[in-house]
């Protein structure tokens, strides 16, 4: 694939990256973000929610104003609607959740609650190979086992499950294993002792310093320090924090050149990127998109939030990786999808793809760190470092993308799409998947896929999938 030369001024990292291996994505056109009531509605008629921006504000502004009585929330998109869960029979809390638009839901199980039931699972259940998560849609834990839990691990789980009670926790089994997707987004390698590591780059940030970085798994920066924007290349970014496993799967990575222009966008292929305009917290049931090398753009929906992944650790056969806060949702990933850009339609970016089950053929589960708690740790804030915003250039809808054919993810800075409308032609990409499994030794950072388009300080933006096999 040719790599594009552009000015040094420009040049950075395309987030989220670009690849076209796995089935299409077709995603609805972009919608107006404004809360609508129909014409002569009443003052408590449910508001119509038309952008996740719009779910996640209502839902962060029903928890501050319910308090204890708060019991989850998730979107409707059937209807565009907030659901809220409340626990107690109090008109006036019902009354305030309908006054601010939502509809209300009365459920047995507290916040309180749930979170004990979870604090169960991790004191007598942490078995590599499990994951829990909070459904507000059914108000109980969803445990999660993969094919690896077997035995007396899987009694030992199904029994600390039941003693939760039926109207508390499920337990269902997953056909995968859960495992990091080391690779993915626009492609980022490097060096290690046991060969090379790649990841995937998921938001260009400002670090607190005022110096361009870019936020991704935090175990590829546990995996490795220097990274660089093109297979056997010079680093061009060095790791400045790294968490994983425990409180969060998220680095913080700063490029070598202080002058490094890092827009704040998602390249989803075909030359298009969405620009990326905030943070946002997700909520169960709105449509989010992942972009990542290995199986390109895909969508789905955000079942479980703070969810707790126990990953078998790489390094020790009989250890586990523990992390929680997660986002769980049913988006499809695949090796090579670490790190890589999870967003919303309408700019928002929500977080950072960790690990999970399953591929893009048979589907399974993907969780993801949540940007805003990455950002609150790091002190990083989104957004171009020292770039105007015209430097992104024009936003386009990613819905109206055909994203067919090559798609040299680093080369196009500007130029905007819609995700939601790109279709991404599993034969177009030549990336290499051979060697999907993770373990190198290398710590948590393995399995990687392949994309890149990183800003370097020769000023060259590219994007080269090619010949790159999966650790």
């Amino acid at each position: 694939m040719s790599h594009k030369r552009i000015p040094k001024r420009k040049a950075a990292i395309a987030v989220g990256g670009v690849a076209a291996l796995g089935a299409a994505a077709f995603l609805l056109p972009m919608a107006n973000a404004s809360q609508d009531n129909a014409s002569g509605a009443t003052a408590t008629a449910p508001k119509t929610l038309k952008s996740a921006n719009d779910a996640s504000d209502l839902a962060a502004q029903l928890q501050d104003l319910l308090g204890q009585a708060f019991a989850g929330s998730y979107y409707d998109s059937g209807k565009q609607q907030l659901v809220v869960n409340v626990i107690n029979g109090d008109n006036n809390v019902i009354v305030q959740a309908e006054k601010a638009g939502a509809v209300v839901r009365q459920v047995a199980n507290s916040t309180s609650a749930l979170k004990a039931a979870a604090a169960t699972l991790k004191t007598k259940a942490t078995i590599p190979g499990t994951a829990w998560a909070v459904d507000p849609k059914t108000n109980k834990v969803v445990v999660t086992a993969d094919s690896t839990v077997t035995g007396s691990n899987w009694d030992t789980l199904e029994s600390t499950v039941q003693s939760l009670g039926s109207n508390m926790a499920t337990l269902k089994k997953s056909s995968g294993t859960f495992k990091t997707f080391v690779s993915g987004g626009d492609a980022i390698f490097s060096q290690v002792a046991d060969g090379e590591v790649r990841c995937s780059l998921g938001f260009n940030v400002t670090a607190s310093d005022g110096s361009p970085a870019f936020l991704t798994a935090g175990h590829c920066g546990v995996a490795a320090k220097d990274w660089s924007d093109t297979e056997g290349g010079q680093p061009i970014a060095t790791v400045d924090q790294a968490q994983f496993p425990g409180d969060g799967d998220f680095s913080l990575v700063k490029y070598n050149d202080a002058t490094t222009q890092a827009p704040s966008e998602v390249n989803i292929g075909n030359g298009q990127t969405v620009a990326i305009n905030q943070a946002e917290e997700a909520t169960v049931g709105t449509t989010v998109f992942r972009m990542g090398s290995t199986t390109g753009l895909h969508d789905g929906q955000v079942t479980g939030l703070d969810a707790t992944v126990n990953f078998q650790s790489e390094t020790d056969p009989n250890g586990v990786d523990t992390v929680t806060g997660l986002i769980q949702t049913n988006v499809c990933a695949e090796a090579g999808d670490s790190g890589g850009s999870l967003f919303t339609q309408d700019g928002g970016a929500v977080g950072l793809t960790s690990g999970g089950s399953g591929d893009c053929t048979s589907g399974g589960e993907t969780f993801f760190q949540p940007v805003t708690t990455a950002l609150t740790a790091t002190g990083a804030t989104l957004g171009d470092a020292g770039a105007g915003a015209g430097d992104a250039g024009a936003t386009a809808d990613p819905s109206a993308t055909d994203g067919t054919g090559d798609q040299a993810g680093g080369d196009q800075i500007g130029g905007a799409a819609d995700p939601s409308a790109t279709a991404v032609d599993p034969s177009a990409t030549a990336g290499d998947q051979s060697g999907t499994g993770d373990d190198t030794g290398t710590g948590d950072a393995t399995g990687t896929g392949d994309q890149t388009g990183t800003g370097d300080q020769s000023g060259t933006g590219v994007s080269d999938n090619s010949n790159e096999s999966s650790h």
